[in-house]
């Protein structure tokens, strides 16, 4: 068990007991096949409704009702932001007494015949987030594909490591006593940054990660909610943000560095 300088837990073996949690904002074409893929493996699944409009919503309240058995719906008010919905089920699911979430994407865009894969190293490594690094195929616009470069290189400025070789990837299994303690106390962002930032500072208090390939392609539906001077303005300040944050901790970072060597 570690325990870091600020006093609270990272790391607390508990028995393994996952939950799957889909955020979900106006992804009412995408959610019912991805939802049906999900229920192929016994876990049971969260869906959060990030403020969706009239439709998305009714179709993912009828989902749960149609599978009421395996799946739960939480609905937030407002849309927040995709960081925003993933805190809040992080936060239910370790009050129902689950032990890690398997964040997956809800508009079909991740292999989900990986799921055994990351499951079986989260239960093996219950301590590590588990987290996705893609295998695209030829669906990605290659403009995304070369910009996510840029995060990839800060990331690895920020915690003057290659540990984590992508940031970008909703698709990653937490360990939920531990991240949800470390979310208390850090703020990692409500909308498209917060799945960047969290691999930050997990790192930064010294979590273990444990990258997985996983096959990625574009969405069913062919929506995407990154707003293009909102989210990158964002991603652009939490850069900014974990630099800042970096220099703070960068004799802790260089000697961890040395001596896992």
């Amino acid at each position: 068990m570690y325990i870091p300088a600020d006093g609270f837990v990272l790391n607390k073996k508990i028995e393994f007991h996952p939950a799957i949690l889909i955020p979900v904002y106006n992804h009412e074409a995408a959610i019912g096949v991805t939802l049906k893929e999900t229920l192929q493996y016994d876990c049971p699944v969260l869906l959060v409704d990030d403020g969706s409009d009239d439709l998305c919503r009714d179709v993912l309240i009828d989902l749960s009702n149609k599978y009421s058995d395996r799946v739960t719906l939480l609905r937030l008010d407002h849309n927040s932001g995709k960081g925003a919905a993933v805190r809040a089920g992080l936060k239910t699911l370790l009050a129902e007494g689950y032990s890690h979430a398997v964040q997956i994407d809800a508009d079909g865009q991740h292999d989900l015949s990986d799921l055994p894969d990351f499951l079986a190293t989260s239960n093996k490594h219950p301590e590590s987030l588990v987290t996705g690094y893609p295998k695209y195929d030829g669906s990605i616009p290659k403009l995304r594909f070369y910009s996510r470069y840029l995060t990839h290189v800060w990331v690895w400025i920020n915690t003057l490591s290659f540990k984590i070789c992508d940031t970008m990837c909703g698709f990653r299994v937490y360990p939920l006593v531990a991240v949800v303690k470390m979310l208390d106390h850090e703020s990692c962002g409500d909308r498209m940054s917060f799945d960047t930032e969290v691999l930050v500072r997990w790192f930064w208090h010294d979590g273990d990660i444990i990258n997985l390939p996983t096959a990625v392609g574009y969405p069913i539906d062919g929506i995407s909610h990154f707003d293009v001077w909102q989210d990158n303005l964002q991603i652009t300040l939490m850069h900014t943000r974990l630099f800042f944050g970096m220099l703070r901790r960068f004799p802790h970072l260089i000697w961890r560095k040395l001596n896992a060597r």
